[in-house]
């Protein structure tokens, strides 16, 4: 049982890991973020200082907290170090065998009960519970954050085929400790969000293929037509063109035709105009 002040295991500096690692001190918890690359910890670290600081400045952070938020996050490269947690959130790179690597890992050094998570947008939850041995399926789940996480307040909660009930509800009351809303979602690939925002993505791609309306354009209309907070170019080059290509990729060899990454999509990709940090994209 997960409760009061909790020590908390994240695996994977990178965008997503930092940030739920950053979510889970401002809670409060007891946090180790651990990668296997040290310079990812530094990256993570600086990054997560800049965001508490524009949080701070637009007062939805105590300025007078920081030295403690952040001083509660522990980095480290050895995953051994997660043996004395009691929840581990795996949020590696969206690839099925290096999840798998990391869980055998999770598996072996985790101690009895402890509840592990992973943070996955497309990976069928019971495909990569295989990785961890029985006696812990019960006690994993899915959790899946949406970028950034500082400020979404959403996490699809996913179980597997032997998650057990009161795994489902410790993780649903620690989503909302840290200030998300979850939503229980059944056990599919590309759960129930990205399945609904990767149809919106390639169509928007295929508007522009076809010449209708440019990037731009198509994202000033989601805003202004649609009450999104961003259009979908904007999206595609804040969380990178490559992982929304590899998104559909595994929805298409689940679902066929209507999940079908478009050509320019891909030739974007090839062509390294992927967005992210100090990358081109579709806007920049």
């Amino acid at each position: 049982m997960v409760t009061g002040k909790e020590r908390i295991g994240v695996i994977g500096a990178g965008l997503m890991g930092a940030e739920i690692a950053f979510v889970h001190a401002v809670a409060g918890h007891d946090v180790i973020l651990c990668d296997k690359i040290e310079d990812a910890l530094s990256r993570a670290t600086r990054r997560l200082n800049e965001i508490y600081d524009k949080g701070a400045s637009r007062s939805f952070y105590d300025p007078h907290r920081k030295s403690e938020v952040l001083g509660a996050i522990r980095t480290t490269v050895d995953m051994r170090e997660l043996a004395d947690r009691e929840v581990v959130i795996e949020a590696v790179f969206e690839q099925q065998t290096v999840k798998e690597e990391v869980l055998k890992a999770i598996d072996r050094i985790c101690r009895p009960g402890c509840l592990i998570a992973t943070n996955t947008s497309t990976i069928p939850i019971s495909v990569l519970a295989s990785f961890v041995s029985p006696e812990r399926r019960a006690r994993f789940v899915g959790t899946h954050y949406f970028s950034p996480v500082s400020r979404m307040k959403l996490v699809e909660v996913i179980p597997a085929i032997e998650t057990d009930e009161m795994t489902v509800s410790e993780v649903m009351q620690l989503c909302g400790d840290i200030g998300k809303t979850p939503v229980r979602i059944k056990d599919v690939t590309g759960f129930a969000v990205n399945r609904l925002l990767h149809v919106l993505m390639i169509e928007a791609v295929r508007l522009v293929e076809e010449g209708v309306a440019t990037p731009e354009d198509i994202d000033l209309a989601c805003r202004l037509g649609l009450g999104h907070p961003m259009g979908p170019f904007e999206l595609m080059d804040a969380t990178t063109s490559s992982l929304c290509l590899q998104a559909q990729q595994i929805m298409f060899d689940a679902y066929g035709e209507r999940f079908r990454p478009r050509p320019l999509l891909k030739q974007r990709v090839q062509a390294g105009y992927v967005g992210g940090r100090g990358r081109k994209g579709w806007r920049n």
